[in-house]
Order: structure tokens, then C-alpha cells, then sequence
């Protein structure tokens, strides 16, 4: 049996205050026997279900419960603990700590230590059904999921009330899995070069008026965050939006197609991934006005004519590169993707539509269908476009392995 991506690995795991903190003895005795190195923190609700010196005994560390507490060493324990750690698993999670995570709130070790980790963390809520659903622990689980935040759902089960709904801490092998597969990401796109495109793109009509569409930015960004976070070199070429520049990524700011054109050109030959997310616009103003029309001199008809169009110049010439599109539809998803899939020589297309509330444009979350160019489609549900961008790389990477790129 290959070994487990736990083996070697550091995890620092976080209790807090529910009855199922009562499992993180079994969790971290599974961790250990994978072969991972286990250090635990808790809240000071969690000492009251399961005791310090139960998982100090297990974990042979002593169990961080005190910010201000005496130590032998004068060392920074949060700051050190932090640095310490490969992965950060927080099982289980209450409304009230997801609300501190959220929020930024560190009151205590817990929220402190999630504040200061660099590593990915995984966080396994448990509560009655009626506090998860409740609408602020949904917008503070989808707060987090924006974040990269793993987050391992909740299941279906009989609750410590007594009555039976979703809330129930996740089976411990799924935690465990989610812990894994987080590890096994890692930094695998490491030595990559990853080129992506985000936002919309702006044709003026005169100096001050313009064409252009809804798109945020927001999906395209998410994508340079999570590739940068896995180790790839990224170059985000983006169009107008406020999104801040991921940390560690190279940002070239565009405004029109061909712009946006020029910029992706130039760094298309060094790169091994290329992902169009950006919405750009395909017709522009034929004759736009160096200067503001007035209003009564305007023309009663505005000429367009289309925009080059540079994703397929990059499908002909990708030569081994992976290279992944989106399509943004009203109508016919899956038709018009595998459709524009085939034209543009796409390994694969994210196809969204646009038209559903909620979804899409100029919002948090998307649903999309993963189209690739053998004819396969993957369903995806609703989620955040921080997840969906995990997802995607998560193909990517796939394909980067099948065709032998791997170092």
C-alpha cells in the first residue's frame, strides 16, 4: 500500500466547543498511524467536552489552551505553532468559531492560530441543523470557502438534541480524505508557468463612453490565487476591475481585446498552462471619437466590427501547452461549449450560464459543466468561485501528468 500523503506531514489540529469533540482522540490517532506528526489546540469551550490531557497523552505534546499561560521557553506559542504546521484541521467547528474565522476575531487560541497559519486549513463544521442553516452561517461558511478554506460538510444524522437533521460532524475517513487530499495538492504545479486572462475588457465609443459587460473579475483572480498557492509562476492579464493583485502573482492591466491580445501573446510561448477567463468583448465601435460626441450630434447607429480573435490563434499554436477556455451562455450550454471547445483547440472549457440568478457575472458563486475535448462533461453543483477554481486545477494538473510533464 502506497504510503499516505499524512506520512511526514505536520498537522495541527484545532477543538472546539461541540459534543463531537469527544472524536478528535479517534482523528488523531488516525493522523498518527498515517504517519503525521500531531499538535492540538483548543478552545476553552473544548476543554469542557474532552480534556487536555487526553489528547496531550495521545499527541505527546502538551495542548495549546492558553494564550497567556507561563512557559519554560519564551517563545510566541501562536506564531510558533503556526509556523510549524503543514496543514491546520479544525474538528469540530462550531457556528460561533466559523463566525470568529470569518470575521477576523482572535479572542482566544483557536481564532488566534487561524490568523497566523500560512498552511491550508481544513475545517469540519458540526452544530444543530437549525444554526447551520441559519443565514449567517451560511454567508460565514461561504466567506471562508471565498478564502480557499476547505471546508469538509456536514452529514446527514442524528444530532445531540435527539432530533435528526444536517449537522452531524462529517465521518471521520471523509476528514481524513479531505486532510489528504489537501496535502496531496501541495505545491503540484510547481515549476509551471501559468498564464490567465480575467475581467472584462472595455471599446471606447468616445473619449469618455464605452461598451463592455458585467464581468468582475473575480473568477479569473481566483484562479492566479489558488495556481500561486500550488506553486505555479502565474501571470494574471486582466482587464478593469478593483480586485487587488493576488499576492505573488504578476498583474498586467489591460482595457481593450486587443490589449488584452497583445499582453497574452507575449508571454503565451514561455508558459506551460494557459486559461482564458477573461469575458472578452467580440465587437467593438468601428470608428470610436478621440473626443466626447454630444449628445445631439450623435450618430443614430454606432458601426461595430468584430475583435480579433486570439484564443483560437493560441489553440493553433499550443503545441503541447494546456489550454482551457470559458463560455459564458444565455442559451444552449452545452451545444455552444462543446461547439467552441472543438473551434478553439481547447483541452477543455468552462461552461456557465449567465443567465441564472445568482450565478455567473458579477457574482460570489458560479455553476458550470466542465466540457472536454474527447466529448466528457462534468457537472458541477453551485459553489463559490474560489472552489470552482480548485477544481479546475485540479484537472489541470491531471492533464499535466497524463501527458508526462511532471518533474
Amino acid at each position: 500500500m502506497p504510503a499516505s500523503p499524512l506520512s511526514g506531514k505536520r498537522v495541527l489540529l484545532a477543538v472546539s466547543g461541540g459534543i463531537a469533540a469527544y472524536k478528535a482522540a479517534e482523528l488523531l490517532r488516525i493522523m498518527q498511524k498515517r504517519g503525521a506528526q500531531v499538535r492540538v489546540a483548543m478552545t476553552p469551550n473544548a476543554t469542557r467536552f474532552i480534556t487536555p490531557l487526553t489528547l496531550a497523552t495521545l499527541s505527546q505534546h502538551p495542548v495549546a489552551t492558553d494564550m497567556f499561560a507561563e512557559r519554560a521557553e519564551p517563545e510566541i506559542e501562536h506564531v510558533t505553532l503556526a509556523h510549524w504546521a503543514d496543514v491546520m484541521l479544525v474538528a469540530p467547528a462550531t457556528a460561533n468559531l466559523l463566525a470568529k474565522f470569518a470575521h477576523g476575531i482572535a479572542d482566544e487560541m483557536v481564532s488566534t492560530l487561524f490568523l497566523a497559519v500560512e498552511c491550508p486549513v481544513v475545517v469540519a463544521p458540526a452544530m444543530h441543523d437549525s444554526m447551520l442553516a441559519n443565514p449567517a452561517t451560511q454567508a460565514n461558511l461561504r466567506l471562508l470557502r471565498e478564502r480557499g478554506v476547505v471546508i469538509v460538510e456536514p452529514e446527514q444524522g442524528y444530532l445531540a438534541s435527539g432530533d435528526r437533521g444536517c449537522g452531524r460532524l462529517a465521518g471521520l475517513d471523509a476528514i481524513i480524505a479531505k486532510v489528504e487530499e489537501v496535502l496531496s495538492r501541495g505545491r503540484d504545479l510547481a515549476r509551471y508557468r501559468v498564464l490567465i486572462t480575467a475581467g472584462p475588457t472595455r471599446e471606447p465609443i468616445d473619449a469618455v463612453r464605452f461598451i463592455s459587460n458585467p464581468s468582475t473579475g473575480r473568477m479569473g483572480y481566483a484562479l492566479a490565487q489558488v495556481a500561486c498557492e500550488r506553486g505555479a509562476a502565474v501571470s494574471l492579464v486582466s482587464g478593469p476591475t478593483e480586485l487587488p493583485g493576488p499576492e505573488g502573482v504578476e498583474v498586467v492591466r489591460v482595457t481593450t481585446a486587443a490589449e488584452m491580445g497583445e499582453a497574452v501573446a507575449a508571454r503565451a510561448p514561455q508558459a506551460d498552462v494557459i486559461i482564458a477567463a477573461a469575458a472578452v468583448l467580440d465587437y467593438r465601435p468601428s470608428n470610436p471619437s478621440p473626443v466626447k460626441v454630444k449628445k445631439a450630434e450623435a450618430p443614430p447607429a454606432i458601426a461595430i466590427e468584430p475583435t480579433h480573435d486570439w484564443l483560437a490563434d493560441l489553440g493553433q499554436a499550443k503545441g503541447s501547452k494546456v489550454l482551457v477556455g470559458f463560455a459564458a451562455e444565455t442559451e444552449n450550454l452545452l451545444a455552444n461549449a462543446h461547439a467552441k471547445c472543438r473551434a478553439k483547440g481547447l483541452d477543455f472549457i468552462v461552461a456557465n450560464e449567465v443567465s441564472k440568478e445568482g450565478v455567473g457575472f458579477a457574482s460570489e458563486d458560479n455553476e458550470a459543466v466542465l466540457v472536454f475535448a474527447d466529448g466528457r462533461e462534468e457537472p458541477l453543483a453551485r459553489m463559490s468561485k474560489m472552489r470552482l477554481a480548485t477544481i479546475i486545477l485540479d484537472r489541470i494538473a491531471s492533464l499535466l501528468k497524463e501527458r508526462n510533464r511532471e518533474p
